[in-house]
């Protein structure tokens, strides 16, 4: 299989070496998708907001690859405190992804790199 690698330009791509996606003829995988927007937390202290900005994030890139909303077959969630902010992301991740229906798992960490980021997302789409 052939891969591309997609890089959207962000900070962290080049400092860490990942590419935002990777795809193959039939097959894409995001990297982590946070609610950072050029540069910029979007969100601070609201994890709906932010999921929802994570989610069109890797929705986004996985656009740009050729891979539609409705290619979306697994998605998963890194919440932060998950206990507390578990119904933000699901309602977050229902407004996104309620006609598609992914498989989809959320885990609860301890942290993320920015100590404001409450979630990171990964998508996985197939056509």
């Amino acid at each position: 299989m052939t891969l591309v690698r997609h890089n959207s330009g962000g900070p962290w791509e080049d400092a860490v070496g990942y590419s935002r996606v990777v795809a193959g003829e039939d097959q894409a995988w995001t990297a982590g998708c946070s609610a950072v927007v050029d540069g910029e937390l979007v969100g601070v202290g609201d994890a709906y907001v932010q999921a929802l900005t994570a989610f069109r994030t890797g929705l986004a890139a996985l656009e740009r690859a050729g891979f539609p909303p409705g290619s979306v077959v697994q998605t998963r969630m890194y919440v932060v405190d998950v206990r507390a902010n578990h119904e933000a992301v699901g309602r977050a991740h229902s407004a996104v992804f309620d006609a598609v229906r992914p498989a989809a798992t959320m885990v609860g960490v301890a942290e993320l790199i920015d100590p404001r980021m409450l979630v990171e997302v990964e998508l996985v789409a197939h056509r």
